[in-house]
């Protein structure tokens, strides 16, 4: 049963709210569960419930998503304000955790896990590594850019959803049906009458906008990781390619294949589930 909670954090002159869900016995081994750029952490509820007989799992809306505030300025959504946020989570928690990050929130984990005296005990990323091509950056922006602003309906909102995530693999009509009520947030249309939008700040795109998408390079990062580490990859990703994911895995890190799935995969399966539970258990 998800739980919520919340963490204040500083970020330049202003403290904002970071909202997150916990699952599990608080006492338990903690791990932490980031999302990706355009989602929230009640992603990963399917996930956390596979986990918390063994497990605190703690999954935060990172800034301008979700139940978390948004931030005054377009340009600081990007990952060293979500550090902070996340530094500030990591604070409070104030025990060792391990780390299960989708794209972005696999970023961060990097970014956190490479520093020293981090908190971070084992890192799963899920479709994401040390090379992030600039046409998968490229396709992300443009699809975010194309979003409408409102729809009519939940089921106008979940079409899109299914539409631009169909990389996640092949889920169920539940649980299309629970992201799109997870990722909704009710708004009024230019009549007055109810809509829904999106439940993230439109202004997250604009560091994208704002320059020309080129290859990112973060092995320099990759190798200040010393914590065990498990790679997913969908089968299909443009993010992680095929190439990367084998270099990741000759330097130390296992890995795991999601047949169906680009980027990046739900984790919503039984077998996705399984392979992270038994990493987690030192498996």
């Amino acid at each position: 049963m998800a739980r919520a909670n919340k963490v204040t954090y500083l970020l330049g002159t202003r403290f904002h709210k970071m909202a997150y869900v916990e699952f599990g016995n608080p006492a338990a081994p903690a791990v932490v569960c980031v999302h990706g750029l355009t989602r929230n952490g009640r992603d990963f509820d399917t996930l956390a419930e596979a986990l918390e007989d063994k497990f605190h799992v703690i999954c935060p809306d990172l800034p301008g998503r979700g139940k978390s505030d948004w931030l005054p300025e377009g340009l600081s959504y990007q990952p060293p304000s979500y550090v902070v946020a996340l530094s500030h989570l990591l604070a409070a928690l104030n025990k060792p955790v391990a780390w299960v990050g989708t794209s972005l929130g696999g970023i961060c984990g990097m970014m956190i896990g490479a520093a020293q005296n981090t908190p971070i005990t084992r890192l799963v990323l899920n479709d994401v590594g040390p090379t992030i091509p600039a046409a998968a950056l490229l396709r992300i922006r443009d699809y975010m850019l194309g979003a409408p602003e409102r729809f009519a309906s939940l089921a106008a909102l979940e079409a899109h959803l299914r539409q631009v995530h169909a990389p996640f693999g092949p889920l169920s009509d539940a649980q299309w049906a629970h992201l799109a009520r997870m990722s909704a947030r009710q708004v009024l249309d230019q009549t007055g009458q109810g809509a829904f939008a999106m439940h993230y700040d439109p202004k997250i795109v604009e560091p994208m906008r704002a320059t020309v998408p080129v290859d990112v390079d973060l092995w320099p990062l990759w190798s200040m990781l010393n914590m065990p580490r498990l790679v997913i990859r969908g089968a299909q990703s443009d993010l992680l390619l095929e190439d990367t994911f084998a270099r990741m895995s000759k330097e130390g890190a296992e890995g795991y294949v999601v047949p169906e799935a680009g980027h990046a995969p739900a984790l919503m399966d039984y077998d996705s589930m399984a392979r992270i539970k038994a990493f987690l258990l030192g498996g």
